[in-house]
């Protein structure tokens, strides 16, 4: 992986030891109603299977995740701007929960700071009913932490928890893909909320003023509204593609980048082959690779690269691209394994 992320503060593939690890921790604490183990977008629950349905009811799979917004936090804070952070917060949870086919249901938060800013938590918490709203979900409760003591004043951290529903029948899972899937991308916003150590090191590096407009990464808009762009919400779009074709998988490209997070989807024996001449890479991406002196693949192992979500199809495809938000064929699934990278 990514040895400029690893030198910026985050080694990625300790932490994949970590989730690794955990495995058998959670895996003890199994009840009746539990669908695989960790290791994927979202955790699943069969409410038949724990006995919370009536005989002959339809199955319903309650779909959850967790997720916070990382590093990105620290760019709000500089610049004293935090009505998009909780959009992030939900999207980067609700954005898991979906790639099951699951609905959000709902959501509640948790943010975590020194002293209590009222203005400031406020900003926050509108944010996240901003978020609700775009991926149709709930805010239902939270918890705000005062600890004094802990957080540096100005500061704090959110995290966010995200159940959704479906019915057992309609989940998508991994285990249909075959060779020759299609691979269809749907844009990111930008940089959505993976990858700031290293994009918060790059800037530094760099010398960039957040608050200037700069060429290399937009034309109009300053560096630091760039970087605080909010995680598109996929919801709708994932939704939407499902009833108009045969999606068999979606993967959320988080922590990882396109090239963690493709391989993470394929079942054994399979991967997958995009090709990165078929979008066009946002100019803030080319900026962070040029500055951070990234090698040609090293961007994808950390960045998006300017696409957030991954479908992948067997059938419906022309649908889909007419319906969803500047998708496009980005690749195909291929026999072997990890992923094949043409640029």
């Amino acid at each position: 992986m990514s040895e400029k992320y690893r030198e910026a503060g985050v080694d990625v593939e300790a932490g994949d030891r970590a989730a690794l690890a955990m495995r058998p921790i959670a895996e003890s604490t199994n009840t009746p109603g539990v669908l695989g183990g960790l290791g994927g977008f979202a955790g699943l629950f069969s409410l038949s299977e724990a006995g919370l349905l009536g005989e002959g009811a339809d199955d319903v799979v309650l779909v959850s995740s967790t997720d916070g917004v990382g590093t990105k936090l620290d760019l709000a804070s500089r610049l004293g701007r935090h009505d998009t952070i909780g959009i992030d917060c939900v999207a980067m949870c609700a954005n898991d929960v979906v790639t099951s086919g699951a609905r959000p249901l709902f959501f509640m938060d948790y943010v975590a700071t020194g002293t209590l800013d009222e203005g400031q938590v406020l900003e926050v918490v509108r944010g996240v009913a901003r978020g609700c709203t775009l991926a149709g979900c709930a805010l239902i409760g939270g918890e705000t932490a005062e600890m004094p003591g802990f957080y540096d004043p100005g500061r704090y951290d959110i995290a966010g928890f995200c159940v959704g529903g479906a019915r057992r029948s309609e989940l998508l899972s991994n285990e249909s893909i075959r060779e020759g899937d299609t691979l269809v991308g749907i844009p990111s916003s930008g940089p959505h909320s993976n990858g700031y150590s290293l994009i918060r090191k790059i800037i530094d590096v760099a010398g960039l003023d957040l608050g200037r407009v700069d060429e290399r990464f937009h034309g109009v808009k300053t560096v630091g509204d760039v970087l605080l762009e909010p995680t598109r919400v996929y919801v709708d779009d994932v939704l939407n593609a499902v009833r108009l074709g045969d999606v068999l998988a979606a993967c959320h490209i988080t922590g990882g980048g396109l090239v963690g997070n493709l391989t993470r989807v394929m079942p054994a024996g399979l991967g997958a082959s995009i090709d990165a001449r078929s979008w066009s890479i946002p100019r803030v991406f080319e900026a962070l690779c040029v500055l951070g002196e990234l090698g040609e693949r090293e961007g994808y192992e950390v960045f998006n690269m300017g696409v957030g979500m991954v479908l992948v199809m067997r059938s419906g495809i022309t649908e889909c691209l007419k319906s969803v938000r500047g998708s496009f064929v980005m690749g195909q699934v291929v026999r072997g394994e990890g992923l094949t990278l043409r640029t």
